[in-house]
This record gives C-alpha cells, structure tokens and sequence, in this order.
C-alpha cells in the first residue's frame, strides 16, 4: 500500500519539482527560504496525498507551495500593495533591443524582484510555469478575471520598470 503511493507520488507530482522550485523562488525571492518552502510544500504534498483524486496535479502542487510561502511568512507583515494607479504602459520600449543587451536576463530579474508579490505571482505561474488562466484562479484562490486583470497590470508594471532601467 505505502509502496504503491509512493510510486504513484513520484509519477504524478515529482515531475512538477522544477516548477514548483521556481515559483517557491519566485515567492521568496531567495534560495534559502524557496528551499524550505518547497521541502514542507513536498511533505504535505505526500502527507496529503490521498486526498488528491486525479485532475492536475501540477496546480494542485503549485496551490501547495503557494500557501506554505504564505504560510511561512511572519503574521502581522502587511501585503505588499498593488499599484492599482498604473497608466498604460510605455510600449516604446523594443522588446528585441532589450533582449540584445548582455545583461538582460539581469534586468528582467531585477524588474520581476520589483512586482507587488500578486503581481509576481500570477506572470511567474502563467510565463514561467505555463499555467493557463483557469489553472492559476485555482492555485490563487481568485476569480479568473481578476487573473487575467492582475497578469495584465503585472505586464504593464514589468515594461514600465524595463522602460525605466533603460532610460538610466
């Protein structure tokens, strides 16, 4: 019994690692902590395993890391707050210059670092970790439009602060 859940564990979940370690990255914006929060993400993962009746099983896990980096966090921190104030984005900015710069990747990081955590959150799951809009509404816990909004002014966000890095 405890073999065939195992093996059916490792089938099913261990797969998703790699995703979950960098949404855990994302989140906590640093090794050490993303390490913890996917070692006790992993051991609730198991522990609750039976209660996992098929579906995804990647957004199932990716909902798990999810609520241990909240629940992670020091009670009484405030939410980070969201800019619900940004103006269109400047689309000046070329993508492809961007990417011809040898730092890029150093720039996107360090924009991506910037985002509110709902902001980060939500583009880490649907460009890193490829998850579709229903997807990241379970994981999060909201409704599908307010993905879509929050994606949206995450991209926004993102641009403008690419924008600005470019103008220094």
């Amino acid at each position: 019994m405890l073999q065939n859940r195992m093996s059916r564990f490792e089938q099913l979940v261990m797969p998703h690692l790699k995703v979950a370690w960098h949404l855990a990255r994302w989140l906590a914006r640093n090794d050490s902590d993303a390490e913890d929060v996917v070692q006790e993400a992993f051991l609730r993962a198991f522990r609750y395993f039976d209660g996992f009746h098929g579906g995804n099983a990647r957004a199932w896990l990716l909902t798990i890391v999810r609520n241990a980096y909240y629940d992670s966090l020091p009670t009484g921190l405030p939410p980070e707050p969201l800019d619900e104030e940004l103006g269109p984005a400047d689309w000046s900015t070329n993508p492809e210059q961007l990417a011809e710069r040898k730092d890029d990747c150093l720039q996107v990081n360090t924009a991506l670092r910037r985002l509110p955590a709902a902001y980060r959150e939500v583009l880490i799951l649907r460009e890193i970790a490829d998850c579709s809009y229903r997807d990241i509404a379970d994981i999060t816990g909201l409704p599908e439009g307010t993905v879509m909004s929050r994606l949206s002014r995450a991209r926004a966000l993102l641009v403008h602060y690419l924008a600005q890095r470019e103008e220094k």
